[in-house]
């Protein structure tokens, strides 16, 4: 989601080779990426990924974009004149500009960037549902979506005979486990796979911003002076409960001889309910960390002390 703005090109493109040559072959974009949105880049994340596919085998890698939906009232979608609700229209619209931007005739999974509220399950069940007849689209799935949502969502497609929503891509790490609340049990019940995005929460459990520190290109050294969105983002994620609960990972991360980064990506690939993690770089070298995950095994006593945390510290980014 870096790839464009924060990544330049040539960064982007080393990127994606390394993750490639050590065996990363599921690759996530969206068509308002890369962050922050901004209407002059819209959608350069996926054209720089329609040059990095077209010297791949098609068939060796599965890609991931979404459509942006009304962005929950953060922002106005920096696509189609803001006009990025759900239905069949804005939908078809999407995939197409995908497509052409990223140089293939199909994208193996096409996800739901945010919900839309004001539009019934139905209508954008259908219109994804055309979209896998036609052979543009393979699986669906959602993101940034509730348990009353993707419940909502699935009972739609079982009465309507539809796709149904595979996949569900929400914020889930160790400052975030909201998603343990509900969603988790709807996903184990309904065989719904998390795609956890965040896994290191934006780079904070990094200890990159430690002692108050932005450092240069960082994340939210980028976010600060943004928009009053990415501002909240920042007093989310970077308040001093969050911070407390970063010092207390680094520690049992250390019990563990790991480095944070490893240790916290790790993590997340324990729980049953993930299907994949998600991770963002906007420089080859911060992928060693990230893909030692791979290889990577915590004790059980790490992760009960991390469980233990998180009920002295609850909800740390509120």
């Amino acid at each position: 989601m870096t790839f464009g703005s924060m990544a330049d090109e040539t960064e982007s493109l080393d990127c994606l080779d390394k993750a490639f040559d050590a065996g990363v072959n599921f690759i996530d974009i969206a068509e308002i990426y890369p962050v922050p949105p901004d209407r002059k880049y819209a959608g350069r994340s996926e054209e720089i990924c329609g040059k990095w596919l077209a010297n791949r085998s098609r068939d060796a890698v599965i890609i991931a974009s979404k459509v942006a939906g009304p962005t929950g009232g953060w922002f106005q979608g920096p696509v189609r004149e803001g006009n990025t609700g759900l239905d069949r229209h804005n939908i078809e619209r999407a995939v197409e500009a995908s497509l052409q931007r990223l140089g293939t005739d199909y994208i193996d999974l096409y996800q739901t960037h945010w919900p839309d509220p004001g539009l019934p399950y139905d209508e954008t069940l259908e219109a994804l549902d055309r979209m896998v007849e036609q052979g543009k689209v393979r699986a669906v799935g959602c993101s940034n979506e509730s348990a009353y949502g993707l419940t909502k969502s699935l009972w739609a497609s079982d009465r309507l005979g539809s796709v149904r929503y595979e996949t569900i891509q929400n914020n889930y790490s160790l400052l975030n486990r909201r998603f343990e609340d509900e969603l988790s049990n709807v996903c184990r019940r309904e065989k719904v796979s998390l795609l956890a995005y965040s896994p290191i929460a934006g780079g904070v459990l990094s200890g990159k911003y430690k002692d108050g520190a932005f450092p240069d290109g960082a994340r939210f050294t980028v976010y600060k002076d943004h928009s009053p969105r990415t501002k909240v983002m920042i007093q989310r994620f970077l308040g001093d409960r969050a911070r407390e609960m970063t010092d207390r990972v680094h520690e049992i991360a250390a019990g563990c001889e790991m480095d944070p980064v490893t240790f916290s990506v790790a993590w997340t690939l324990t729980k049953k309910f993930v299907g994949s993690c998600i991770i963002g770089v906007t420089h080859p070298d911060q992928l060693d960390v990230h893909l030692a995950a791979g290889e990577a095994t915590i004790p059980d006593e790490a992760i009960q002390a991390c469980d233990r945390l998180a009920r002295e510290i609850p909800y740390p980014l509120g």
